[in-house]
C-alpha cells in the first residue's frame, strides 16, 4: 500500500528518530546566535534549519545504501527498510538525489559563498558512510561532514568565515567524534564480526579515558569561543550545566554496557541543548 510505502522511506530518512536531527541543528543555531550577534537573519535561520533537517535525512540514506549489505547482520540494524527489503537500493539512490536536490534549492536563496561551501558539505555527506570501510576514524569523518553547517552558517550570515568559527568547528568535530563513538560502542560486537572500522574498536579499553579528555578539550573550546565573543554568566553557566552532562555519560558508559552507552548518546541532545540555551539568553540581555 501505499502509506506503507510512505512509511518505509520515512523510517529510511529517520524522520521517526528526531533526536539525530537536533544534535546536528544545534551547532548550526550555535553558529547562527554567534554570527548574529543573537539576531539572526529569518530567511537564513530558516534555510540553514531546513537545510540541516534535509541533509540530515540524506545522510540517513545514503548510509543505510552504503551499509545495506552489513545491515542485516547487525542487530540494531537489521530491521532497517533496505536491510528489510521494503526498499530497493536504487530507490534509495533516487530518493538520495531528491533529498540533495531539495537541499540545493534551499541553499540557493542565500548568497554566493554559501553556495559554493554547500558543494563541499555535499561530498562530505555522501562520502561519510564509506569511510568505517577503510579508517578507524569514521566517526571524526561525522563530524567534519555534518559540523560543515558551522562555517556555512557563518558564511550565510556573514558572508565570510571569522577566526571563532573554525574554534567552534573543531569543538563540533570533536563533540560528533565523543557521541558517535558512544553509539558506535553498542554495535562493536557486530562491527568486530562483520570487519567495519570504528573509533569504538580502535580506542578499545582506553575509550572512557580518550572520550573523557576529548570532552574536556571540548569544554576548552566553547570556554574559548565564549572569551572570543565576549560573552557573559548566561554563557558559561550553560557551559558548566553541560560538563555535568559530560559527566553523567561517563558514568552511563562506565561498564560498557550496551543500553547505557546508547543512553550516553541520546543525552547529547541535552549537552546541545543547554549550550543553545545559554547563547540565547547571553545574547538576550545583552542587546
Amino acid at each position: 500500500m501505499l502509506t506503507d510505502r510512505a512509511r518505509y522511506y520515512w523510517f529510511l530518512a529517520r524522520f521517526d528518530k528526531p533526536i539525530g536531527t537536533l544534535i546536528l541543528l544545534y551547532p548550526a543555531l550555535w553558529a547562527l546566535w554567534i554570527a548574529s550577534d543573537g539576531k539572526p537573519n529569518l530567511l537564513v535561520l530558516t534555510v540553514i534549519t531546513l537545510g540541516v533537517i534535509v541533509m540530515r535525512a540524506a545522510g540517513c540514506v545514503i548510509n543505510d545504501y552504503a551499509d545495506r549489505d552489513f545491515d542485516p547482520h547487525v542487530e540494531r540494524t537489521k530491521q532497517r527498510p533496505i536491510a528489510a527489503g521494503n526498499i530497493t537500493p536504487k530507490a534509495a539512490l533516487i530518493f538520495f538525489t531528491a533529498l540533495c536536490l531539495l537541499a540545493f534549492g534551499l541553499v540557493l536563496l542565500l548568497n554566493k559563498f554559501t553556495i559554493l561551501l554547500s558543494f563541499v558539505g555535499a561530498f562530505l555527506a555522501a562520502s561519510y558512510p564509506f569511510m568505517k570501510r577503510y579508517t578507524h576514524l569514521p566517526q571524526a569523518y561525522l563530524g567534519i561532514a555534518f559540523g560543515w553547517a558551522v562555517p556555512m552558517s557563518f558564511a550565510a550570515q556573514l558572508n565570510e568565515i571569522p577566526t571563532v568559527a573554525w574554534i567552534l568547528y573543531l569543538a563540533v568535530i570533536l563533540w560528533a567524534l565523543v557521541y558517535d563513538t558512544m553509539y558506535a560502542m553498542v554495535d562493536k560486537d557486530d562491527d568486530l564480526k562483520i570487519g567495519v572500522k570504528s573509533t569504538a574498536i580502535l580506542f578499545g579499553n582506553y575509550d572512557r579515558h580518550i572520550m573523557g579528555a576529548l570532552q574536556f578539550i571540548i569544554l576548552l573550546l566553547l570556554i574559548l569561543v565564549g572569551q572570543m565573543q565576549h560573552l557573559g554568566a548566561f554563557y558559561y553557566s550553560s557551559v558548566f550545566g553541560a560538563a555535568g552532562f559530560f559527566c553523567y555519560q561517563q558514568k552511563l558508559i562506565f561498564h560498557r554496557e550496551k543500553s547505557a552507552c546508547f543512553k550516553a548518546f541520546l543525552n547529547n541532545n541535552w549537552f546541545g541543548l543547554i549550550v543553545f540555551i545559554g547563547l540565547v539568553l547571553d545574547y538576550a540581555t545583552q542587546n
